[in-house]
């Protein structure tokens, strides 16, 4: 009976032994690794929301957006500018689009998450052939935030370039067992960039863009 009590003692030192070893190899190896595997979804996610943003722009703004159309340029008798403004419901009706195509497309990815390969974490050539994909899971948080900026830049006598951006801004949360994280994603594209002849006096400029902009917030708030 002794000796069957010392073998059953013995097994029960060693497996709370293997259990405490596994738990300190776990506990260095989510130490080591998690910040490495965030900071790569990091980049990932930015990369891919980024080209989410840019594409939808480029191919909203290229549809709808014609500046003779939404910019208004007032000239007197003798072709002195008076005055410069925006149609700025168009303006907003476009960022509107232009936002919800971006949330959608983000919901999108929320569903399928990011895969990213082991080697691509490791740098291990023979990892990213057999080794196991990690997931991470994204979720847009906040709002999809669309706003505009306008430049007037002389560039010669009489001759004023014209720029105007639109900046596109979001949060995304990245989560894998036991830490997640929010980061915020902006992408400033421009969208017109006009040569205006003419001289163009301070008070002439009307745009008021600061006022010209969409919100949306993001349905799994």
């Amino acid at each position: 009976m002794i000796h069957i009590k010392n073998i059953k003692t013995k097994f029960f030192i060693i497996f709370l032994t293997a259990i405490l070893l596994c738990s300190i190899c776990l506990y260095e190896l989510d130490k080591t690794l998690m910040p490495v595997v965030m900071s790569v979804a990091d980049l990932e996610i930015r990369a891919k929301v980024m080209k989410i943003m840019n594409v939808t722009i480029s191919n909203e703004y290229s549809e709808q957006f014609n500046y003779n159309e939404i910019i208004n340029i007032e000239r007197d008798s003798e072709e002195n500018i008076n005055i410069i403004n925006a149609d700025t419901l168009k303006m907003n009706k476009i960022a509107c689009d232009v936002a919800i195509k971006v949330q959608n497309e983000l919901n999108k990815l929320k569903k399928i998450g990011v895969i990213l390969p082991s080697g691509y974490i490791f740098k291990n050539n023979l990892l990213a052939q057999y080794g196991p994909d990690i997931n991470i899971n994204v979720e847009p948080v906040g709002y999809v935030e669309a706003r505009y900026l306008s430049n007037f830049e002389s560039v010669g006598i009489n001759q004023t370039r014209h720029k105007i951006y639109v900046e596109l801004k979001t949060n995304m949360r990245i989560a894998v067992p036991l830490e997640k994280n929010d980061i915020e994603i902006k992408s400033q594209i421009p969208i017109s960039e006009t040569i205006i002849i003419g001289k163009v006096p301070d008070t002439a400029i009307n745009m008021d863009l600061d006022n010209t902009k969409f919100k949306l917030k993001n349905k799994y708030e």
